[in-house]
Parts: structure tokens; sequence; C-alpha cells
């Protein structure tokens, strides 16, 4: 009996100095910094977006031709499984999405602490704290900005979301522009975040940088728990322009509901 425990006890010590090993071997794995990738990839509903094509219907049937999209996403935070979160350099987390440019659909956040990471968190626009530290407090991004058209002026401050085109109507049979930019207007800030949970986890390693492929759906604009129709707001023909008023808000809290995770890569 005694040989039998003597064994039993030696199997477990044995079984714990290897489990010792391989949490130190995992430990030492994922040490370090490496580099994570957002991909972003506008859509509007189940179709890939492209440019200047007419029909991107909405559920009040406007048929849209999307001519110009940008949004800002800013102050990313990631999670890791056990719940530990790293937030990016605020200096550093700034970034312009745009459809028309290679730059604008994938962001690279560097020097991140290896580990496994669950879900992202940013914010779409500049938050208010970054623009109370005035022109002067913004750094490169005012310049960029202003280089891609987000900014109204330092006054009005940014632009968070510029969405843009034309459209026609059951009673606008003749295409005529359309015009949505979020922002501060009056009291409004009208900056959101957004909080994304992965499919599967990102592996930020040294040799190990992954791709978070976050898909947009440009339709929930219009198309999101509030429904707004473009020719409510046609202004006698000249075309809908949305840019402020009771509208904005509501098309804010749009905006929040337009982003998902399709697929982590860990390449």
């Amino acid at each position: 009996m005694k040989k039998i425990l003597y064994k039993a006890v030696a199997i477990l010590a044995i079984t714990a100095t290897i489990s010792a090993c391989s949490s130190d071997d995992n430990n030492e794995s994922v040490s370090g910094t490496g580099k994570i990738g957002l991909k972003f990839d506008n859509s509007f509903g189940s179709n890939d977006l492209i440019l200047e094509t007419q029909g991107n219907r909405t559920s009040n049937n406007e048929v849209l031709k999307i001519t110009n999209v940008k949004y800002i996403v800013s102050n990313i935070v990631l999670t890791k499984t056990d719940g530990t979160t790293f937030t990016y350099p605020k200096a550093k987390s700034y970034f312009i999405a745009d459809e028309a440019t290679e730059a604008g659909y994938k962001f690279i956040l560097s020097d991140v602490p290896a580990g496994d990471y669950t879900k992202v968190k940013f914010g779409i626009g500049v938050d208010k704290e970054q623009w109370q530290l005035g022109a002067s407090g913004q750094g490169d991004f005012l310049a960029q900005a202003q280089a891609a058209g987000m900014l109204w002026n330092w006054t009005a401050g940014y632009k968070f979301l510029a969405f843009e085109g034309n459209f026609t109507s059951e009673t606008v049979t003749t295409a005529i522009p359309f015009m949505i930019h979020t922002g501060q207007t009056g009291t409004d800030y009208n900056y959101t975040e957004v909080t994304l949970d992965f499919p599967t986890k990102a592996l930020v390693r040294t040799n190990i940088s992954p791709d978070v492929h976050i898909i947009t759906d440009l339709s929930k604009i219009l198309d999101g728990p509030n429904k707004i129709k473009l020719s409510d707001y046609n202004m006698g023909g000249m075309g809908a322009m949305i840019m402020g008023g009771a509208a904005l808000p509501l098309i804010t809290a749009n905006v929040a509901t337009m982003f998902r995770v399709d697929h982590v890569h860990n390449d």
C-alpha cells in the first residue's frame, strides 16, 4: 500500500513540475510587445461598398449613390482574456478611416503588450477632452484632419463622420445630393464609443501581428435603431443636408451600431 502511495505522490510531483515548466514557457512566449492591425471594411447592408455605384437601398426605399465616406477612429482600448486592458497612447490614437484611400483601411497599433486579446473599444470622433486642449494641443492630427476635409474650422471643430453622395426616392425622381456630417452642434457633442467582442482571440506576440477585420455597415447610418429619411431633409430640391438639429443625435446613436468584428487573422 505504501509503495502505491509513494508512486502516486511521485507522479503528482512530476505532473506539477511539467505543468509549472509549461506555464513558465507560456508566460515567456507572451512577453515583450507586438503589433495589431484594425482593418475597417465598409459595406452597405450585406454588400461590399463600392463608391460611385447606384443601388444602395434603404428601408424607406431611397436609393443612394455614395461618393464619400470618412470617419475618425479614436481612443482605442484593447481587453485581454483576463479582463485587463491596454489603452493605446492618446497622442497616437486618432485615425481617419477613408473609403477612397488605401491608407484609410487599416491602422497598425505598435508597442502593444503581448497577450491574448478578446475585445476592442474605440471612439468615433474626437473626444471633448481632446478638443478642449485647443488648436495647439491637437498635435499632428489637426493638420491631418484639415487635409482630409474632416474639420469645419477650429471654432466649429472636427467632422466625426462624413457621409455624402446623391439619392432618389419615391418623391425625388431626379438624383439630388445628400450630405451627413456629425460633430459638435450647439450643446450636442455627438461623440460616441463602440465596444466589439472578437470571435476568436487576437494573439499579439513579438512574432505575430494579428489583424482584426471590422465590418462597417453604413446602411445603419440611416437604418439603425432610428430610421432617417433623406427626403424629409430635402431643401427645396437642392439636396438633403444633415449637419445639425434634432436628427444628428439620432444619427450618432445609429453610428454606434454599425460596427462588428467579422474575423481575426493571427499571422
